[in-house]
């Protein structure tokens, strides 16, 4: 008999710290999975957005009203049948299990993972983006690793986008989650 999670549509979080590669990996997973793609940090209200940018650490509590946004964005995109990968530090086994109650279960996390020299290359290298590099560290301490969580596949990000998107692909697919 099959799992009828497998048959329901799937809602991925691509998480890790800043500078890891979400956003390129999520793109790059949604279009090979054929499933739309969100930007965690734009549904990031105003004061977070300012607090970061200014090097300020953020709170749990500045946390959950973003966190409850993101669940409510993968609900009510599983409950009109329609897959969601979203781009979300997810730092916590808080969080995690906060963004697992609002999908209903139905939730597969790909956490990226990689060290922290390569992290602040990577993050000395883009353009534009409000997170500094100085909040890296901040990140790192908060990070609580998804080790022997349900539905998680681990990704070394020392490869190309293409090579991590791959392996996220072949760890998803061993999870059930298939194009």
């Amino acid at each position: 008999m099959p799992d009828k999670q497998m048959n329901r549509p799937h809602a991925i979080i691509v998480m890790g710290v800043s500078g890891c590669g979400k956003s390129s990996v999520g793109e790059k997973l949604a279009e090979a999975l054929h499933l739309a793609f969100v930007e965690g940090d734009a549904l990031h209200p105003a004061p977070n957005v300012e607090k970061m940018s200014k090097g300020i650490p953020l709170t749990d509590e500045d946390r959950m009203p973003w966190l409850d946004r993101i669940g409510d964005d993968i609900k009510a995109s599983l409950e009109k049948g329609e897959g969601i990968i979203v781009s979300c530090s997810a730092l916590k086994r808080l969080y995690r299990d906060r963004l697992r109650a609002a999908a209903g279960g139905n939730l597969f996390f790909v956490y990226l993972e990689g060290s922290r020299a390569l992290l602040m290359k990577r993050m000395g290298e883009r353009k534009g983006h409000f997170m500094p590099a100085s909040l890296l560290d901040s990140q790192l301490a908060t990070l609580e690793v998804p080790t022997d969580e349900p539905g998680v596949v681990t990704v070394d990000i020392d490869d190309s986008v293409e090579g991590i998107t791959g392996t996220a692909l072949k760890g998803l697919a061993i999870l059930g989650v298939t194009a």
